[in-house]
């Protein structure tokens, strides 16, 4: 367990923030324009939004909670993310847990004091675990499928009890500056959240989307793409090296996914290079400049290297390129400034503009992406759009 304190007075963050309410199943209006949902739905925080903006989220005053103990289960392969949030006073007191590198992260701020715990079992291996919040004395306690995961003590003479005001709960997002967070993360999260109980409290939650995107019901690794979605990236993130060059490589069953699975090109310029699959014909297209070629088989497993001087494309496991495509020297000085100014796009071909509007979505499933032989986080691109990060409908 890590620990780090930041501390001139305090006390125990109030318990009562530490323990959630519900949200729900069925939503209806509430006069403000917000869609009502209430509780023990199954809810996907990875739902499209601003990265920090939560999903749903209530207000509660501290004179109607009678109960200090909240359940629920999660369900992710995504190794980090926010969970949930609450707050009183507006922000000035407040707690966020979230994952990190799979494993649960607590963060209290409480008048002086400043606390940030880690520690606990993984969490996102893609099974149902059920988390409990609660309160015991000057010890709040997190509960991990029975068992303590995390154990905070906070205890100032200075502590002052806030037994009236307002409670503010939210999932899947903060309703603070991230600055004012000890650890940082990234927050959106590829998981599931259901079977929440509450603090005996039935008050609904508001959604701040229009419709909640449903579950499914059984989940494999990879990266989904609906058909609608697509990650960017800077090419500058990914230099080409003189003597390895960018190796990007792709697994999956090339033959059940439709569509642009790759794209490179800097605003302005033409498209340098594109990979599309076509799950009727079970053909991939490689596009490099004006150069195509087209591939019958049915893969598993596609390498791309981009060199100084050539593109060389591998399929399956063998050791020899199927084809490559050399680097004509009046085309290099382009084909170098992509690299350090154009995009990369993960499941769509992107457009002529500044704004990156892409378009022949991909559909279906990889299973992995790695460049450089290391997995590919679609959560740290610079533009992320209607995918699943992490899992896959299995």
């Amino acid at each position: 367990m890590a620990v780090f304190w930041k501390a001139k007075a305090g006390g125990l963050l109030l318990a009562l923030s530490l323990t959630l309410m519900g949200w729900g199943a069925e939503g209806q209006g509430n006069g403000r324009g917000k869609k009502e949902v209430s509780g023990g739905a199954t809810v996907y925080l990875g739902q499209n939004r601003d990265i920090w903006r939560p999903l749903i989220h209530t207000t509660v005053n501290l004179t109607e909670i009678s109960s200090i103990r909240s359940s629920f289960q999660l369900r992710t392969y995504d190794p980090e993310g926010t969970v949930f949030y609450g707050d009183t006073k507006y922000g000035k007191d407040w707690f966020i847990l979230s994952l990190k590198d799979g494993i649960p992260l607590l963060q209290i701020s409480r008048e002086d004091i400043l606390v940030s715990v880690t520690g606990g079992p993984k969490l996102n291996d893609g099974k149902w675990h059920t988390l409990e919040v609660s309160n015991h004395g000057n010890f709040v306690i997190l509960e991990v499928d029975g068992s303590n995961g995390l154990v905070v003590s906070l205890a100032s003479k200075q502590m002052k009890e806030v037994i009236s005001g307002e409670l503010r709960l939210a999932l899947g997002g903060i309703l603070i500056n991230t600055e004012k967070m000890i650890v940082q993360f990234v927050s959106q999260m590829d998981g599931c959240v259901r079977d929440g109980n509450w603090l005996n409290i039935s008050i609904p939650w508001e959604a701040e989307v229009e419709e909640l995107w449903p579950c499914y019901q059984d989940i494999k690794p990879g990266s989904f793409f609906p058909g609608s979605g697509f990650a960017i990236f800077n090419a500058s993130v990914f230099p080409i090296e003189e003597d390895h060059g960018v190796k990007i490589e792709l697994l999956g069953d090339l033959s059940q996914i439709n569509g642009t699975i790759l794209s490179i090109r800097a605003p302005g310029q033409e498209l340098l290079f594109a990979l599309v699959a076509n799950n009727n014909t079970k053909e991939v297209t490689v596009i490099f400049s004006s150069d195509k070629s087209v591939r019958g088989e049915i893969f598993k497993r596609l390498v791309i290297i981009f060199r100084m001087d050539k593109v060389e494309v591998f399929s399956d496991e063998n050791e020899y390129p199927s084809f490559q495509i050399p680097i004509k020297p009046e085309s290099q000085p382009a084909y170098l400034t992509t690299w350090r100014e154009g995009h990369i796009a993960i499941g769509g071909l992107l457009g002529e503009g500044e704004d990156n509007i892409c378009s022949q979505f991909l559909t279906g499933c990889l299973e992995k992406i790695l460049v450089q032989e290391k997995d590919l986080d679609l959560d740290l691109a610079v533009k992320h759009m209607s995918i699943s990060s992490h899992s896959c409908p299995a």
